[in-house]
């Protein structure tokens, strides 16, 4: 912890969220993080650290954000809608007529924006070469759908389309933009480059000098580690039982899948976590897993989201297409074990759990409640709070992957909401 230091601001009435992160920065098996926050369209948190005392880690550091991401894609697709060009209701194939072979002509938008379109996985997998926004263009990853068969019937079950739902929305993007333009060139040109909100789908090398590795804690630390009590320096959120309570749940459901329903990895190259740091990677277009982002950037955008899609005056989104992507949410198990509530444009709303619930309900939405929006893998989140104008973005290198339902990142978002409830009491 030599030089170790909380950088960055707070605005009045946020002081604790500060006290919180650098406490949580100190005490968790921390690296790099961001934390930025917007309340009723100004910046109220602003703060990132190194907890290495790394003095290259900044605010405008590039992070790979994960199924964070998964709220950029909606938000590009909300445009679309905005604009009159596409229809949640609507079948794909209205779109793009030969997604519909091999019996994928019954899915609407609507079923794969909510994880039910019966694709969550490929039965091969893709070429990082293949996501390169040229080669996109070129049909490389649009007739390897084309082709593919559904797993169900779709609507018929929720599944996480973890890392294949961009890939399907960025080839239905790309038929209904005007220009042709992949979610990744949507982005640059009219959000990250009007805003200057560093929100990538696709690293350019211009911005990966800003690019910062994510580094996941080893399953054998995160274990040792729940073993030991607080007052012991425990540097991971859980307790060893509220693990075991957390991964218990999950058990049925990997021995009900079976070994032989694993489907194969999503990319030929990927031999292990690291191959998310990879340079090709990066440089592709799989806006479900590889948005690069700053905490900031993601804040930004989230201003709009929470303010009915507009900011500072400059319409993003139509106050009929922001209903719109807020509305019709759905309440589904994903899987076994995560009760889930994805609107039909694909955001996930976060609702007060009934006394008694169970604990994966609690641990979901407990300190979140009126949030839309999702998280990414091993720590990520990406929402926004309509009720209270609220957009919270939280940005870790470090990866806690036993942390299933991003409880760490939790912890400020209770405390943002805690904050704003006495501003609230005190006007």
């Amino acid at each position: 912890m030599d030089g170790f230091q909380v950088k960055g601001d707070v605005a009045h009435g946020f002081e604790s969220v500060k006290q919180l992160f650098t406490q949580q920065m100190r005490t968790l098996a921390e690296d790099n993080a961001q934390l930025c926050v917007y309340h009723r369209g100004k910046k109220v948190v602003d703060l990132w650290a190194s907890a290495t005392g790394d003095e290259t880690f900044a605010a405008d550091s590039l992070v790979n954000i994960f199924s964070s991401g998964k709220s950029l894609e909606a938000i590009a697709v909300g445009t679309l809608v905005s604009r009159g060009l596409l229809e949640y209701d609507a079948r794909i194939t209205q779109y793009w007529p030969e997604f519909g072979a091999k019996g994928k002509d019954g899915v609407t938008v609507a079923d794969l924006m909510r994880h039910e379109a019966g694709l969550a996985n490929f039965d091969t997998p893709l070429d990082a070469e293949d996501l390169f926004t040229d080669n996109i263009k070129n049909n490389a990853v649009g007739q390897v759908i084309e082709q593919h068969e559904l797993s169900y019937k779709a609507g018929r079950k929720r599944e996480y389309h973890a890392i294949t739902r961009g890939w399907i929305v960025n080839e239905l993007f790309r038929r209904v933009d005007p220009g042709g333009r992949t979610i990744g060139e949507f982005l640059r040109q009219e959000i990250s480059g009007p805003l200057g909100a560093d929100v990538f789908v696709g690293v350019q090398e211009k911005e990966r000098q800003r690019m910062f590795p994510v580094k996941p804690l080893g399953f054998g630390y995160q274990i040792w580690q729940s073993l030991l009590p607080r007052f012991l320096g425990r540097r991971v959120l859980h307790n060893v039982f509220q693990l075991v309570a957390r991964i218990g749940k999950m058990i049925p459901a990997f021995i009900t899948g079976g070994r032989n329903s694993r489907p194969p990895p999503a990319f030929s190259e990927m031999t292990g976590l690291d191959y998310f740091n990879a340079h090709d990677f990066g440089k592709g277009e799989t806006s479900s897993a590889n948005a690069t982002c700053s905490a900031r950037g993601l804040a930004m955008v989230g201003a709009i989201m929470s303010a009915g899609g507009s900011l500072d005056g400059r319409e993003f989104l139509s106050e009929s297409a922001w209903r719109a992507l807020h509305a019709k949410p759905i309440e589904s198990m994903m899987g076994a074990v995560m009760p889930t509530r994805f609107t039909q444009g694909g955001v996930d709303c976060f609702r007060p759990c009934a006394p008694g619930s169970p604990i994966f309900e609690r641990a979901f939405n407990q300190g979140r409640e009126g949030f839309y929006g999702w998280m990414g893998f091993g720590g990520s989140i990406f929402q926004w709070h309509p009720g209270k104008d609220i957009s919270f973005a939280f940005v870790p290198t470090s990866l806690h992957y036993l942390d299933f339902l991003n409880e760490r990142g939790k912890c400020y978002q209770a405390e943002v909401l805690r904050c704003v409830g006495n501003l609230s009491a005190a006007v």
